[in-house]
């Protein structure tokens, strides 16, 4: 089988059999990227000479199947664990294979404001996790696992944020380009917590550099101690054990300001996509 995890902006593919990953693709790519929206030919160059080979199932997760992908693959409601998910794959028209598209979660947040994901529902299956699992990146994913199914999660644009506060804002002319900056990061951690408004604490950046508080070279670690550890005191209410799926220098930062708050931060398996498409595509109904 070949498994596909197709995002917005990266396409990464894995041949499966039963002892795991046996081939790998990893590339730019994302659905954002295929020209013409010629999903297919974008697919069969990437994976041709696996299908060449005699492959012939094909399982898909990711934004692949959101509204600007190849086919809008209808969000499996929340409770749901492998089984569910596999009960609603969208099958998607391919000459010479059968492809599968997995169709993401949604949930509902204690106001009744829709939550979706999709990708990540995939990753979380291959994990294996119970309890909070964190996915960080730009729409970081908060999830709670119960007995092998997603019970809810929530969003938070953090990793966005960061970015748009850097780029677009007067905060960015504050900062000086270098590497990470241990000691800022850990002091906006500590600041995300004093009283006041985020949009407060935001100002605050500019403020102490200014007067002399932060220096260019650690303001944007500052910054993202501050988003960051916004983002735990909410999704993390109390100490909890957290486990962490994704880049490693990222989930690095999140451990770091987990166990700063209080919780116990666990660094999930690198694999955890590829594991959970082969658990669903054990799942799925081949002809």
């Amino acid at each position: 089988m070949i498994g596909v995890d197709w995002g917005t902006t990266s396409f990464r593919a894995f041949r499966l059999d039963k002892s795991g990953v046996i081939g790998r693709i990893e590339r730019d790519g994302g659905i954002m990227q295929v020209q013409d929206g010629d999903f297919a030919a974008a697919l069969r160059g990437a994976i041709g000479p696996w299908l060449a080979e005699g492959e012939s199932r094909v399982l898909m997760s990711g934004m692949v199947g959101s509204r600007q992908g190849w086919v809008e693959a209808p969000y499996c409601p929340c409770p749901a664990g492998a089984g569910e998910i596999a009960g609603r794959l969208m099958p998607v028209a391919f000459e010479g294979a059968q492809v599968f598209v997995v169709p993401g979660l949604s949930a509902q947040d204690m106001g009744g404001v829709p939550e979706v994901m999709r990708g990540e529902e995939t990753q979380i299956i291959g994990a294996g996790a119970e309890g909070l699992v964190c996915l960080p990146g730009s729409h970081a994913k908060w999830a709670v696992v119960s007995g092998g199914r997603i019970e809810g999660f929530e969003t938070y644009l953090s990793g966005e944020m960061f970015a748009a506060v850097r780029s677009a804002t007067i905060l960015g002319r504050m900062m000086d380009e270098g590497p990470h900056d241990a000691q800022g990061f850990a002091r906006g951690v500590s600041r995300s917590g004093d009283a006041g408004h985020l949009l407060h604490h935001l100002f605050g950046v500019r403020a102490l550099g200014l007067f002399g508080g932060l220096s260019g070279a650690a303001s944007a670690s500052y910054l993202s101690g501050l988003l960051i550890g916004t983002e735990i005191r909410a999704a993390m209410p109390r100490p909890a054990a957290v486990t962490l799926l994704g880049a490693p220098a990222l989930c690095g930062l999140y451990a770091q300001a987990i166990a700063a708050l209080g919780g116990f931060p666990t660094i999930g398996p690198s694999d955890c996509a590829a594991s959970g498409l082969a658990f669903i595509g054990s799942l799925t109904p081949w002809n």
